[in-house]
């Protein structure tokens, strides 16, 4: 929970995060050609994330405003995590912006499973807790650290990483990106939930495991 005696800290991080240099030769989104541009939300199918902006004579003040990460989202059952997302899906404002972050909530011993995000770079910054962060590069090095409130942590755009509560009690993380939608491959998400199903062929030869080990795992994730 974030007290009154947490909240100057709380800002004070959140504006470091959105200030931090972001080379325009790294950055995932392209510079805006305008004063700004709300998402219209309304005018982009579910595959398209290419949003035109709200004419001018609609935007309100509200369209710049996200009281989103005030709020815990749901823990998943199976790996005891919530985020609260504010990307331009739920915060139209920051359309072309190359900006977004998320309130992550940990339940004990709650994991962020492995994922990259294809469109950006990460920065954290710890709250409350004691959180383990972990990254893998492309050359198979692996880079970890436990973190607790106040430290902040990087992960290149891309690469694999996860992070896992090794705390006693809950924690609570804020996360920004440069890009605002950032997007996230989940790997067990996508290895083992996916539709249509990846044939057990494929995960049997990778694994190098029997049809009954994948045929379990996969029971794991039928939400």
């Amino acid at each position: 929970m974030i007290t009154s005696s947490s909240f100057p800290l709380l800002c004070l991080t959140v504006s470091i995060l959105f200030l931090l240099p972001l080379p325009s030769s790294y950055s995932a989104d392209p510079d805006p050609l305008q004063d700004l541009c709300v998402a219209d939300l309304s005018a982009s199918t579910p595959a398209d994330y290419n949003f035109p902006c709200k004419p001018i004579s609609e935007i309100t003040s509200d369209d710049f405003f996200f009281d989103g990460l005030t709020k815990p989202g749901n823990k998943t059952k199976v790996f005891g995590v919530s985020v609260s997302a504010g990307n331009v899906l739920t915060f139209p404002g920051l359309n072309t912006l190359g900006i977004s972050l998320n309130r992550v909530g940990f339940a004990p011993r709650g994991i962020v499973p492995p994922h990259s995000h294809p469109r950006a770079s990460e920065v954290g910054v710890v709250m409350e807790g004691k959180i383990l962060t972990g990254f893998v590069t492309t050359k198979n090095v692996f880079y970890s650290k436990v973190l607790t409130a106040g430290e902040v942590f990087v992960i290149p755009r891309g690469l694999i990483h996860f992070q896992l509560n090794v705390g006693e009690g809950e924690a609570l993380e804020f996360t920004a990106f440069n890009s605002h939608l950032p997007g996230s491959a989940a790997v067990p998400l996508n290895l083992f939930s996916a539709t249509p199903s990846i044939s057990d062929h494929v995960l049997t030869k990778t694994f190098l495991v029997g049809e009954d080990i994948i045929d379990n795992i996969r029971s794991k994730f039928r939400f």
